[in-house]
Order: structure tokens, then sequence, then C-alpha cells
């Protein structure tokens, strides 16, 4: 048996000795005669970023059948505000690629992630998933490559203080228990992930830690490998659902928001990127392991369309809270190498010559891995607000303006930084770099300036954009600038936020 299939966590791989992306519907119907399964739940992504759900029971092989060929209807405009409800019937189609047995129910249960077609049998052109679907279509189209990505998933668990040994405050990166409180929840977390497919790269406490009152706020972060980019949108989206559930079977509550008070650590969605040809081979790095031209002019469309992704990324008032000057969130529109106030970092890659294997552990070699493969770019400023559909979308349009624009490799060097981007010595620099958008305002007018690139080739739709610009726009500006000086009104405001996304 392939080893991919025989570690695999999802059960239905186990049983079925294929990988997922294989699925067919008579192997779910294999797999649902075989093991008992008494239900199938259809979960689908709406217009809050959250996913929905819908249960069947199957009570005979024909309804199953049905259900798994012609899908289900349902209201689209309860699901997104773009629809109106005199056109709003919508049918969702469960993809069999996502299948999983469903670890919360106490019922034997199926689950498969949902796309969604509109009356004429059409994939819905303003849907998250099929937004996604067109933009790594597009930008593979355009450059002849492939768009993978990964997220990392922070988030904050909250719970009682039993005040048994505090961690330091804003201290917690890589905590150890018993001065990291959650990490076995953490770890539990991670099982449950990947029994959906959810391909994990590791695990880890992260800076924040505080007490508010008689409750601890402990920050996590779960990160993920590399993988197509639709199917990374899912395992996001599919993550915050476990740990979500998780957390409430154990009483704690969740929250991604990008900001919880002042003076402590908000919470991001950092996305790597790693752009690879048809043999999966990463164009990120050239012969000699530097960074390429390709991730060069992928890096300038990143840059070019910096403040109207924050329109994906950064979708409500809090966002701005983090977004702010001389934190580790960045403000100016540039990258550079392994610095993590920047815009989009350049990880530290595997590029020494040295053997570091052999290194601490004599005997041993690195063997004939391809370090190149680790090589990737991370933009550092969406939050939990995002939409992940929408957001990974935006990258792959970013990423194919990248190859696009004539002065894709100049812009790239304008905007690298090399030094501290808060030190006095880069101040004639940061005068002369974009800023990220301010508030929500801001970054809606942001988004309409540059609407065209993201509509090119049909890719988002009109009335998707238009929808974000008229969330954005249906915050107060004024509420957001006064609650920077007003604790109270900070907290009102988080408060309203704190389960975004």
């Amino acid at each position: 048996m392939d080893k991919t299939i025989a570690l695999s966590k999802n059960l239905i791989v186990k049983a079925l000795g294929k990988p997922q992306a294989d699925f067919t519907k008579d192997d779910i119907i294999r797999y649902v005669t075989e093991n008992d399964i008494e239900m199938i739940n259809f979960m689908y992504p709406a217009g809050d970023g959250r996913l929905k759900t819908l249960n069947f029971v199957i009570n005979n092989l024909e309804y199953l059948e049905t259900i798994l060929t012609l899908g289900e209807r349902v209201d689209g405009s309860s699901l997104f505000p773009f629809i109106s409800a005199g056109s709003s019937d919508l049918y969702v189609l469960p993809r069999f690629r996502t299948a999983f047995v469903d670890p919360f129910a106490e019922i034997p249960t199926l689950t498969m992630l949902c796309s969604f077609f509109d009356k004429d049998g059409k994939p819905l052109e303003s849907s998250p998933e099929h937004t996604l679907d067109k933009a790594c279509a597009d930008f593979t189209r355009v450059t002849g490559y492939y768009f993978q990505a990964m997220g990392e998933l922070e988030y904050y668990v909250i719970a009682p203080d039993d005040n048994a040994f505090p961690a330091s405050d804003q201290r917690g990166y890589h905590e150890s228990a018993p001065f990291a409180k959650f990490n076995d929840f953490r770890v539990e977390c991670m099982q449950y992930i990947a029994r959906t497919g959810g391909q994990i790269k590791y695990g880890h406490s992260e800076v924040g830690n505080f007490r508010l009152g008689d409750m601890i706020y402990e920050q996590n972060e779960i990160e993920f490998l590399p993988v197509d980019a639709r199917r990374a949108a899912d395992q996001l989206a599919l993550a915050k659902w476990v740990i979500r559930n998780l957390g409430n079977q154990y009483g704690y509550d969740i929250t991604f928001a990008p900001k919880i008070t002042t003076g402590k650590a908000g919470s991001g969605l950092h996305i790597h990127m790693r752009i690879v040809d048809a043999d999966g081979k990463n164009m990120m790095v050239d012969a000699d392991r530097r960074l390429s031209d390709t991730a060069r002019r992928a890096i300038a469309g990143l840059m070019d369309l910096a403040p109207a992704l924050t329109a994906f990324g950064n979708t409500n008032p809090t966002s701005y809270f983090r977004l702010v000057p001389h934190q580790e969130a960045p403000t100016n529109v540039c990258w550079g190498d392994r610095n993590r106030s920047v815009l989009v970092r350049v990880p530290l890659g595997w590029t020494a010559d040295g053997d570091m294997c052999a290194a601490v552990n004599p005997g041993s070699t690195s063997g004939d891995i391809d370090a190149s493969q680790k090589q990737t770019v991370e933009i550092r400023s969406a939050d939990g607000s995002a939409d992940v559909y929408q957001l990974l979308a935006g990258l792959a349009v970013a990423l194919r303006h990248g190859f696009e624009m004539k002065d894709a490799l100049d812009v790239a060097a304008k905007t690298y930084v090399d030094i501290n981007i808060h030190s006095a010595e880069a101040a004639d620099k940061v005068a002369q770099l974009a800023q990220l958008p301010v508030d929500c305002a801001d970054s809606a007018g942001r988004l309409e300036k540059m609407r065209a690139i993201f509509e090119e080739d049909g890719v988002f739709s009109p009335a998707m954009i238009d929808g974000i610009i008229a969330r954005l726009r249906s915050f107060d500006p004024a509420e957001s600038e006064a609650a920077k000086a007003d604790p109270a009104k900070m907290h009102t405001l988080v408060t309203r936020h704190f389960h975004c996304g």
C-alpha cells in the first residue's frame, strides 16, 4: 500500500485504499453500505465565510444515489446577500474528494463539502469556491504553472484561569505545558483535522497569552502543508469548524478575531504560496537555490494589488486594529527576507551548503530530499475574518497579475526592504512605499479602483465585488476611529466581531 494512504488519518482513505482526490460516487456508496453509515452531511461556505450544514438520513440505496448524483436545492438568498429572494434557488452538489467521517457525530455520519450551481445547472459564478476555481485555472492559463498555498491558522482559546503555572505575558511562543494550558487541546484538534483530510505541518502555542478578569486567553497556531490552493481553502474552512466544535465540547470559547484588546498580540492568517510546474517542481527558487525571477514577478503582483487584497483578507473593523505601525503585522507595502514586519516575507529556506542532519547526527546524511521544495513566500496581512476562498482567489489573481506586469522585476526591486522597517534609517525608504488601508472604508475604496483586475476573465463576478464593497462600507469609520482611543468602545467592537469568519 502507498505510504501516503497507509499513514492517512482519514478513515475512508484507509478503508478504500485510495487517496481522497480519487474518490468516486461508487466509492462513497460502497463505504456507506459497508460501514453502516446512517447519515450524510453536506457542508458549504456561505457569504459570512462559515460552513453551513444540510443533514440527510440514509433510508435506502436509491435515495443515497439520488442525493450524491443530483445534490439538493437550497435557498441562496439566505446564504448570500447578493442573491434576491425572487430567484434564490440554488443546487449544492457534493465533491466526493472531500469526504470524511464526521468526528463529532454520535450517529455514524459521512460529510462532504459542496459546490453551488445555478438554475441552469452551471457553477454559480459568484460563489466563493467557484471563484477560487476560476482564479486557479486562470493563473495556470496565463503562466503554465500551478498555485499552491498553505495557511497559518492562529486562534485564541479562552477558559477560566486556574492560576497554576502562569505563562509570561506575551511570551507564549512555542511554550510547553504546564505553562501552556491548551497544548493537549490543540493536539486533539490536529488529530480531528487530519481525519477530515487536512495536511498539517505542525502546531504550537503562539506569542499571545494574557489574563482578563478571571479568564485566561492563550493563543495557538496550526500550520498546514502546501497543497493545491483549492484544497488549502477547504482544509482551512474545515479546521476552523473542527476547532470551534471541539472547543464547544470542552466548554472553551474560541476566537479567530484579528484583535481582542490593546497591547496584546492579534491573530493573523498568514498565507504561504508556492508556484510549481506540471511535474510538481518548485519554481520559487532557481538552479542556484536563490529566489527566482518567477517568484519575484509573483511578489510584484502582490505588491501592486496589496491594498485591494485587504478587502478579502481583513473584512471587519477590528482587522485594522491589528494592522498598526511598529507591530509584526504589516502596514507598508514591501517585502524582504526573513523580516516579520514586511507585508510579504521570504522565509528562511533550506539553502545552506552544509548537511545539518549529519552535523547533529554523526553517521547520518540528508539523503535525496529536495530541500528546494520547502521555499515559499508568505503574505502576512490577512486575518481570521477572511473568507478563505475569496482570499486565496484574490492571491491567485495577484500572482497572475505579476506575470502580466511588464515592469514586474523593477517593482519587486523597488519594494524590497533589507533593514528593519521601523528603524530610523528606514524612514526614507518607508516614505516611498505604498501603505495598506487604515479601515474598512479605505479597503473598499482600494478594491473599487482595482476591481477590473479581479473581474478580468470573469474570475470575480461583479455581484461578488459589489457585495464585498457594500459590506465594507456598511461599517462606520468614525466608530472605529473612536475605538482606537477608548478601550470600552474597542471592547464593544471586538465583542460584535468576536466570532468572525
